[in-house]
């Protein structure tokens, strides 16, 4: 099937044949100025390698493992923040929501609109994100086959939109583990839609550390490279410039020190094979 070209922004589009794209930012907004700090640092440096970007950050993560673990800002002050962002900073963001409610409420402050991989299934939070008319990543729940989202590609059309990404973030293999199989990227792109590998979810550990996520972000690098070499769309990573201390994902967190050398290696896989 030809590749689909999805524009975000009139500088920054996805496809599977275009060059690779960058979703980076933090797993949930800390702060309005930890986030501005690292929408201008994740800014700067995707310009220097000429690489498109997408700033991601959650105002509320409600599926966090424990009921203490901190989710965020909520709706109001945390879509706030992503607007202006959007705007001072002058990158496209991505945020995700869990709700009907959220979606209509959420596209007028950004610019994609994410389905977590826990509600890729969930058919009316699908129609409410593709009634807005915005572009919608749909990430593939780790319950699923790959060839089963395009079933989910059905629901999103079904409801008038066609603006649509797909993200593979790793399947469950036991407990508290992940595994990618990159036979996935590969067939979800017979959709022709985009298709995202998310490096740094598909390096956790759910629950492995009894009341939250644990992680092995040695492996970031290694995945990321193979996603480029299979030609993904994009990359998402979770970025943080003290990953220890991160509030919620910090365990397969990139450090934004090591932020440049992912780039630097992704950029030259991804012009080898496009």
């Amino acid at each position: 099937m030809k590749n689909k070209k999805i524009e975000i922004t009139k500088n920054v589009a996805l496809g599977n044949d275009l060059p690779i794209a960058i979703i980076a930012g933090p797993c949930v907004i800390e702060s309005k100025k930890h986030a501005f700090y690292l929408a201008a640092e994740l800014k700067k440096i995707t310009s220097s390698f000429k690489m498109p970007f997408i700033f991601k950050a959650s105002f509320d993560k409600a599926n966090r493992s424990s009921i203490d673990s901190y989710r965020g800002p909520g709706a109001k002050e945390g879509l706030d923040i992503l607007a202006q962002i959007r705007k001072e900073i002058d990158v496209p963001v991505i945020t995700d929501i869990h709700t009907q409610e959220q979606a209509e409420y959420a596209a007028d402050f950004v610019d994609i609109i994410q389905i977590p991989a826990f509600l890729s299934r969930q058919t009316d939070l699908i129609k409410a994100a593709a009634l807005t008319k915005k572009p919608i990543n749909i990430k593939k729940g780790q319950f699923l086959a790959p060839e089963d989202m395009f079933n989910v590609i059905k629901k999103a059309e079904s409801f008038g939109n066609k603006k649509i990404s797909l993200t593979e973030r790793g399947a469950s293999f036991g407990y508290h583990n992940l595994v990618v199989d990159f036979r996935g990227l590969e067939i979800m792109k017979q959709s022709g839609y985009p298709v995202i590998f998310d490096a740094t979810h598909s390096v956790q550990l759910p629950g492995g550390q009894g009341n939250k996520s644990g992680g092995n972000r040695e492996f970031v690098l290694p995945l990321s490279k193979a996603a480029a070499a299979v030609g993904a769309a994009a990359l998402f990573l979770e970025v943080h410039n003290n990953p220890d201390k991160s509030l919620s994902d910090g365990a397969n967190s990139v450090d934004l020190k090591y932020f440049n050398n992912i780039l630097k290696e992704i950029k030259k896989i991804d012009e080898a094979v496009k």
